[in-house]
């Protein structure tokens, strides 16, 4: 029920913070590449990197997992490496990475309930272990531009499945200025700006410009 006296300046605990989420990178593999058909494949690749450069900027754990990368699908994407270096990923043979015993206890150890979920293909190995954690009692995010399935139709019906279940659509940009959340948040606010810059096209644009014209400090 509604208080009015009960409303204060307060953010919801529905907001994904630095401490209480912690990021699964599922299957970004040149053979998934590959396959993936539902959007620009270059695009996906600038997301999930600017989304795993906001997990290092603001210490949030991150879980990288891939699937038979040595038989089929091939490493993991060097420019997702390079961003977690001597971050080993967690190899599997399941198309369920929830199956998975290490990859859970990975994400069990990080005591984190906000999943923040993301990879290839959406119909598949996003889909099943999104499931699998809200089953389980997790909150899930699902990176729909840091992800995409081997069509559009399939990317969307899987969406839809996982948000039929409990699941909350997010994009990559609203994944890092969610975790900002404050321009006066000095320690990562410039860390930020240079993710923007770097791979958030027009908007990264437009920082450019405005510390150009207006000054360094200007805000986001």
């Amino acid at each position: 029920m509604f208080d009015i006296a009960q409303v204060h300046a307060a953010p919801s605990a529905d907001l994904l913070t630095p401490d209480n989420s912690v990021m699964l990178f599922i299957d970004h593999q040149p053979q998934m590449f590959f396959g993936t058909g539902s959007g620009d494949r270059a695009a996906i690749i600038n997301s999930t990197v600017g989304l795993a450069k906001a997990a290092r900027a603001f210490d949030v754990p991150a879980v990288l997992t891939t699937v038979a990368a040595e038989s089929f699908s091939g490493p993991l994407l060097p420019q997702l490496a390079a961003v977690f270096p001597g971050q080993k990923a967690v190899d599997r043979t399941s198309m369920n990475a929830w199956e998975d015993e290490a990859l859970v206890e990975a994400v069990r150890a990080t005591g984190r309930k906000k999943i923040v979920l993301s990879g290839l293909w959406t119909e598949v190995c996003l889909v099943l272990p999104a499931l699998s954690a809200l089953a389980q009692g997790y909150e899930v995010y699902v990176v729909t531009d840091a992800s995409g399935g081997v069509s559009p139709a399939a990317h969307e019906h899987a969406l839809q499945r996982m948000l039929a279940a409990g699941a909350v659509p997010v994009t990559w940009v609203q994944v890092l200025l969610e975790l900002q959340r404050d321009w006066a948040r000095s320690e990562t606010y410039g860390a930020v700006m240079e993710i923007v810059k770097e791979h958030a096209g027009a908007y990264g644009l437009g920082v450019v410009y405005a510390q150009t014209v207006i000054g360094a400090h200007a805000a986001g």
